[in-house]
């Protein structure tokens, strides 16, 4: 019973250091991933813009190879069709202004213009910032956002979105060969009051995966140390002294004898003492020996010849 449990108790410390170790990997390989993401985007925003995919490359973008490219585009922007995103930047809450713009190889792409505060939603009251005739955009190209933010969906019936979802905006106003995905637009030196905030791309990733990774290799370098120590301590846990029918749990060595009682110095019985007991019945089986009895010695050193008459010498 003692080595199942043993058994037991080792199988579940080598089934934890297992789970943390792995974890602990999988974090390291996390970290090498987010390292070449980071180094990935710092490349690609620092370079020089390239042309906008076409229709051509629509159905092979992907985050990993697209994603915050620097693109050029030229044409026009269909300022009637804009649409507000609600937005929270370093310049507070408010929305974003997604613009479709129409290229001259005849298709669109929504263009992200820049940040604007509650007062200047209505494009009104920043008509001096609306950008007419054709023009050039420069920015980084972003993946589409659908279904919307966390716990709140676009609403297309009520024109509400809170994610820039480029496919549905789209589809909401009307246009068509729509790209599937949406340009920051850069910030602009002319800016006008009112207009626009461009430039206002968030490029951060968390980083954590190192200290994850240590917490995890740590609580399995505790895990086992742990385990150590109470095999150890199993190991060289004493053995339970029994002597004479007493169970004790002390070491033999650090048994003592007990203080005498009354009983004890009245001489009816003898404290508790191992080796005392034990020449006490060696005693007691010679003189029975010698007697010609075979009486039985029980525990404690008291014999049954206590219990059976004297054979008389005539008996003998």
């Amino acid at each position: 019973m003692r080595a199942l449990k043993g058994i037991a108790i080792a199988a579940a410390a080598l089934a934890g250091i297992a789970v943390f170790v792995t974890l602990g990997i999988w974090q390291l390989h996390r970290l090498a991933w987010k390292q070449a993401l980071i180094q990935r985007v710092d490349e690609r925003i620092e370079a020089a813009p390239v042309a906008a995919p076409g229709p051509a490359e629509w159905p092979l973008l992907s985050q990993q190879a697209y994603e915050y490219r620097r693109v050029r585009l030229r044409g026009r922007y269909l300022n009637d069709r804009e649409t507000l995103v609600q937005a929270v930047t370093k310049l507070g809450a408010g929305f974003w202004v997604m613009t479709p713009f129409e290229v001259a190889d005849g298709y669109t792409v929504l263009i992200n213009r820049g940040f604007v505060s509650p007062g200047n939603r209505i494009a009104a009251n920043r008509v001096r910032g609306q950008i007419e005739g054709e023009t050039t955009v420069t920015g980084l190209l972003r993946m589409s956002e659908p279904k919307g933010a966390f716990l709140r969906a676009n609403d297309r019936t009520n024109d509400r979105w809170y994610s820039r979802d480029a496919r549905a905006i789209s589809a909401a106003r009307g246009l068509a060969s729509s790209a599937p995905y949406f340009i920051d637009a850069d910030a602009i030196q002319a800016h006008f009051p009112g207009a626009p905030v461009g430039g206002l791309t968030v490029i951060t990733f968390p980083n954590n995966h190192l200290a994850y990774a240590l917490t995890w290799f740590t609580l399995a370098s505790m895990l086992a140390g742990g385990s150590v120590i109470v095999f150890m301590n199993r190991r060289t846990r004493p053995v339970h002294a029994i002597h004479d029918g007493y169970k004790d749990n002390r070491h033999p060595s650090e048994v003592t004898k007990p203080n005498p009682t009354s009983e004890d110095v009245a001489g009816s019985r003898a404290p508790y003492a191992p080796e005392r007991s034990s020449a006490l019945r060696d005693k007691l089986r010679l003189h029975a020996t010698l007697q010609g009895a075979w009486p039985l010695v029980g525990r404690g050193g008291e014999s049954s010849l206590a219990s059976r008459p004297a054979r008389s010498d005539a008996q003998a």
